[in-house]
């Protein structure tokens, strides 16, 4: 496959993943944002990158953010809101640690592509994104690209979307978020 079709037939799986999304299931994790006092994030992997930029811009826009494994993390309470990607939704090591948040009463979201697996039964709110997923099983978008690499581009562009979307809903701009910007680079 050429460069241009190879670009072109990635564009197209992109814009059938976000015509599949379910923007009420978007607008619920705006809404827990919104209400969280502090905002814990977890995933690994490519998957894992997607959601820790997600983390930082989450901070830019304002809110008391903690990566999971940070070694700064503070205990997680229950007006807190716990995120976690998980494309296949059975990743064991996230598992348990979903299953130690559950304990606290935080509130958690699963961001996966496979809903109907174990660690979604835990949660308080799946955001199913549509997409090729490695180790997958459901009707999503098939993929040209090798294992989760459409689910991971979906994440990167969807969490983008949010944080234009919280923006978007309140009294925050963009020139504040610059202005959180890490200033000693």
């Amino acid at each position: 496959m050429n460069y241009k079709d190879m670009y072109k037939t990635i564009l197209k799986e992109l814009d059938e993943v976000f015509e599949r999304m379910d923007t009420s299931s978007i607008n619920k994790l705006i809404d827990m944002i919104n209400g969280a006092d502090k905002i814990f994030l977890m995933g690994v992997g490519r998957e894992g990158l997607a959601t820790k930029a997600f983390s930082m811009r989450l901070m830019h826009f304002g809110k008391e953010v903690h990566w999971c494994w940070d070694d700064t993390t503070p205990a997680v309470g229950e007006n807190d809101l716990f995120i976690f990607t998980s494309g296949s939704g059975e990743i064991g090591h996230i598992h348990y640690v979903v299953e130690e948040i559950k304990k606290t009463n935080a509130k958690i979201c699963l961001v996966t592509g496979v809903p109907d697996r174990k660690t979604g039964e835990l949660a308080d709110h799946i955001l199913w994104v549509p997409a090729s997923v490695y180790k997958g099983k459901d009707n999503v978008v098939p993929s040209i690209q090798p294992m989760g690499n459409l689910f991971e581009q979906s994440l990167f562009i969807l969490f983008d979307m949010i944080i234009m979307q919280l923006v978007d809903s309140s009294d925050t701009n963009f020139k504040e978020m610059s202005d959180r910007h890490r200033n000693f680079e």
